[in-house]
This record gives C-alpha cells, sequence and structure tokens, in this order.
C-alpha cells in the first residue's frame, strides 16, 4: 500500500520536540521541520540556569529510555549536565538538523485541510500535522509588587537569571519558595553575606539523598547490563505507581507513609522550636507539588540566612519593605515566583475548524481528550499537554508514553484511513467529566491548599488517576472516539 507522505511540524525543541524529532526520523518521516523560539535546544533546562537546580527526578531515570546517560555526577540530575546532556542527544541522533532556530510561531490556522503557520520573522509553512511540544512551565509569573522599578540593585526572574551580577558576600532576597526558592537558597547560604527567604505558605519537604557517583560507579555505568541493574527498573516503577496511589488516595498507606517522611524531616531537621512551626504548613502533605531537598532545612538555618514571613509591602531603592514597617536592606532580588502554567501554546493565536480558536476553546481552563488532542482542531496533537500527569516523576516517560499514542494517530493518516483527526465532542467531554469528578478525589483537592496544579474553579488540573491507568490508556487510542474503526491486523503491524 502507497503511503501519504505527511508534512509535520513540532513546534518546540526542548526535551518533547526533540523525541518528537527523533521518532519521526525513526518512523521514517522525511518530511518534518522543528521550529525553535531560541537559539539552541533544551527548553526548561536552556532557560533556568539560576545556582543549585536540579531535577529531582533519580538521574537515570531522566533520560530517553533509548539513550540512557551513564556520565551523571550526582543521584539527582544537575541542571547543566541536563541541558549537555540534551545538546547531545540533538547531535547525535540529527535532530540539529530538523530544527530551524530563532523561528517563534505566531499563529497557526486550520484552512483548506492543512494547517497554516505564521512566525514572527516573517516566515510561513504549510503543515499537514501539527506537534505542540512547547512546555508546561514556560513563561516566568511576575509577582505585583509595588515599586520594583526603584530598586537600586539587581532584580530578575528565576528563570531569567542575570550571570553578570556578582553573590558572594552580597545581601541577597529570594521570594517564592517552590522548589526553585529552596534549591536557590540551599545553593547560596554560604555565599551571600546575608539571605532571607521570603515566604507566603510554608512547604512540606521530603527528605532525599543526593550523593555523589564516584569516577569508579560511573565507569562501570558505561556496561549497559551494569547500568540496568543499577537502574532497577521495577523498583523506581513501583515507586511513581505508590507516588499517584498516594495523590489519588490520601487514606492510602502510601500517602500515610509519604506524609509521616514530610513531618518527620521536619520535626528531626530544624532545631528552632519557633522557626520550626514558621516552616510548618497548615494543609496535608501531597496537596501541592511535593518538594525534595536534601539540605533546605539546614540552608535555612545557616547563620547568614532569614526566613522571612511578614508580607511584603512592596519594594524600595534599597531593598524590601514588609508589612510591619521594617526595611530589609538588599543588594539583590530574585523572583522564584513560578510560571505560567496554563499557557501551554500561548499567546500563540491557533484556530481550528470552523473559526474555533483555542482562545475560546480555553476561555474557562485548558483542556483536551487524554491530553493530548482536542475537537475542532484536527491534526493537531500535544505532548505534555494539559490535564496530563505532571508531578514527582520523570516528564521524559509521560512524553515518551503518550508519543506511543500519538505515533498510532499518525500512522492512520499516512496510511490514508482518514484526512483528518480529532476527537469527539462526545468523547472528550466524557474523558472532562470523568477526570473532573476523579479530581475531587484527589489530595490535591482535599488537602486544603491552593497551588498551580488547581484551576480558577478550584479543580485540580493533573492527571487524577494513577500511572498504570495513563500507561494503559497510551498504549492503544479508543478509535470510535475519532470516529474510525479498529485498525486490522496488517494497519497494527505497520504501526509495530
Amino acid at each position: 500500500m502507497t503511503t501519504r507522505e505527511l508534512k509535520v511540524v513540532v513546534l518546540g525543541a526542548g526535551m518533547a520536540g526533540m523525541l518528537a524529532g527523533i521518532q519521526l526520523q525513526k518512523r521514517g518521516y522525511r518530511n518534518a521541520v522543528i521550529y525553535e523560539k531560541a537559539d539552541r535546544v533544551g527548553g526548561t533546562w536552556r532557560e533556568n540556569t539560576y545556582p543549585g537546580l536540579t531535577c529531582d527526578v533519580p538521574s537515570h531515570f531522566y533520560t530517553y529510555s533509548f539513550e540512557r546517560n551513564p556520565d551523571w555526577t550526582r543521584h539527582l540530575p544537575p541542571g547543566p549536565e541536563i541541558q549537555s546532556y540534551f545538546e547531545r542527544t540533538a547531535a547525535k541522533y540529527g535532530v540539529l538538523d530538523m530544527i530551524r532556530f530563532n523561528e517563534e510561531a505566531e499563529s497557526a490556522e486550520w484552512r483548506d485541510g492543512k494547517w497554516q503557520l505564521q512566525f514572527k520573522s516573517g516566515h510561513s509553512d504549510t503543515a499537514d500535522v501539527l506537534i505542540a511540544a512547547t512546555g508546561v512551565l514556560h513563561q516566568p509569573r511576575y509577582p505585583d509588587i509595588p515599586g520594583a522599578d526603584d530598586f537600586r540593585g539587581a532584580i530578575f526572574h528565576s528563570a531569567r537569571w542575570d550571570h553578570s551580577v556578582a553573590l558572594d558576600g552580597k545581601r541577597i532576597g529570594v521570594i517564592g519558595n517552590g522548589s526553585t526558592g529552596v534549591q536557590i537558597i540551599s545553593a547560596l547560604a554560604g555565599r551571600a553575606a546575608h539571605l532571607e527567604h521570603y515566604q507566603r505558605t510554608p512547604q512540606w519537604i521530603m527528605p532525599v539523598e543526593n550523593g555523589e557517583f564516584s569516577e569508579e560507579e560511573r565507569a562501570a555505568f558505561r556496561d549497559p547490563e551494569v547500568l540496568n541493574r543499577v537502574m532497577n527498573h521495577d523498583e523506581y516503577m513501583a515507586a511513581v505507581e505508590a507516588y499517584t496511589q498516594a495523590v489519588t488516595n490520601v487514606d492510602s498507606p502510601e500517602a500515610q507513609e509519604m506524609i509521616k517522611a514530610c513531618v518527620d524531616n521536619l520535626e528531626q531537621s530544624v532545631r528552632d522550636p519557633e522557626l520550626r512551626e514558621r516552616l510548618r504548613p497548615n494543609h496535608t502533605p501531597l496537596c501541592k507539588r511535593l518538594i525534595f531537598s536534601p539540605d533546605y532545612y539546614e540552608a535555612i538555618q545557616h547563620p547568614n540566612a532569614d526566613l522571612v514571613t511578614t508580607g511584603i509591602e512592596r519594594i524600595e531603592a534599597n531593598g524590601i519593605r514588609t508589612r510591619d514597617g521594617e526595611l530589609h536592606e538588599l543588594d539583590v532580588i530574585v523572583y522564584a515566583t513560578g510560571f505560567h502554567a496554563d499557557a501551554f501554546m500561548r499567546p500563540m493565536q491557533i484556530t481550528g475548524a470552523g473559526g474555533v480558536t483555542l482562545q475560546d476553546y480555553w476561555a474557562d481552563k485548558p483542556r483536551a481528550y487524554l491530553a493530548i488532542s482536542m475537537p475542532d482542531f484536527p491534526n493537531l496533537f500535544m505532548l505534555n499537554g494539559p490535564n496530563g500527569p505532571v508531578g514527582n516523576f520523570s516528564l521524559i516517560d509521560i512524553a515518551e508514553n503518550q508519543w506511543i499514542y500519538i505515533d498510532q494517530l499518525l500512522e492512520r493518516l499516512r496510511q490514508g484511513d482518514c484526512d483528518a483527526l480529532a476527537p469527539s465532542h462526545a468523547a472528550t467531554e466524557a474523558f472532562e467529566a470523568a477526570r473532573v469528578e476523579a479530581a475531587r478525589n484527589t489530595v490535591w483537592f482535599k488537602g486544603g491548599c491552593s497551588s498551580w496544579y488547581l484551576d480558577k474553579e478550584g479543580i485540580p488540573s493533573s492527571w487524577p488517576w494513577n500511572f498504570e491507568r495513563f500507561v494503559s490508556e497510551m498504549a492503544e487510542p479508543d478509535w470510535a472516539a475519532f470516529g474510525l474503526p479498529s485498525p486490522t491486523a496488517d494497519d497494527q503491524s505497520r504501526v509495530a
């Protein structure tokens, strides 16, 4: 049978976009291009370069399954090593030849059975299939604090770190105490003359070890059999499943074990009872994304570090004025205030069939069928789209499972079974109703806290079921949801 030659455009050359490029090449797609708004690959690991940057997934699991890395130096991968890994992988698999750098997509419109794309540079392109790999946390969120323009020192977001600014011996204030703020405090506690951590809401912290791999260990890891044995896939997947069981059922043994670990970590690590209580959250552990840190409690107890829990009134020329009237004199202010987690492809203007815009479709909240596709947006597929699993596990693993699903959609298009694919409104609404109902049973909903997991209606936006169900859903599409019969045995053999 003659296959259809599809033109595939991928938006983004971060982890997921690179995965798409590698897999498209592997499957023989000769007419595929990746557009990247920056000048190199890496996505979030390119954008974030702050001191202490570390992934909280064990190093050997934060790699593509087909390109393990024996050279990690620590048990948790440092940001610069992750970026180097992606750059090496892009070169090794020929991804760089597919990428057009410094091209930011401005709009995409489904017209005459194709996606018509316009870029800020003035360039335009046409695609049969559009794959959005634009990432989740990539648009920095800046706090609305009066007086920021008056500050005489250096002030910047953690994702826009200014490396020209000297840090040693300086007075530094860090606003925000999610994973980023915690990592920055841990990295700077011994370097700053004075370090202040501005905390609005205390966070639970899960203890974790982050030791170094010896030269001997790294040499041994170059033997794939040794590396595979050390990785212990079964143990890791059991931990992932335990985490998802914990967040979907706060009364489960898994949840109780993780809650106890967080509470014991606070009780046993913070000596001063007054500081301990200021660090104690009033919500259930797990209802926010867990912070994993081997040393934050030690860092915040450093003689030169202070925890500031009084609200910020304004920023002035010489520092931060808190609501009690005190002026905290500073040389550097860092916003560790996170990202617009609901942006995804936006602000790009996307228009689907019949003139339906993404902005209108997502007017209430971002949503998608199985986090991958949407009705009225034919042949538009997302990696790490809305409502997918986002938590304390590898997004590479998530994207690889999603690619299994997307690859099968592409194959039906390639084989001419249809010209366009999008889920039905009925299937999408049924999925969304089930997702919302399940989300109300998670600790994110029941735990009594606000977080970037919650939409404006207070419903958790992340995958509300366990990881095993996600893997099962990604194994094969429900073809009826796309208005297609199940593929024949011959069709399935072509996909395999």
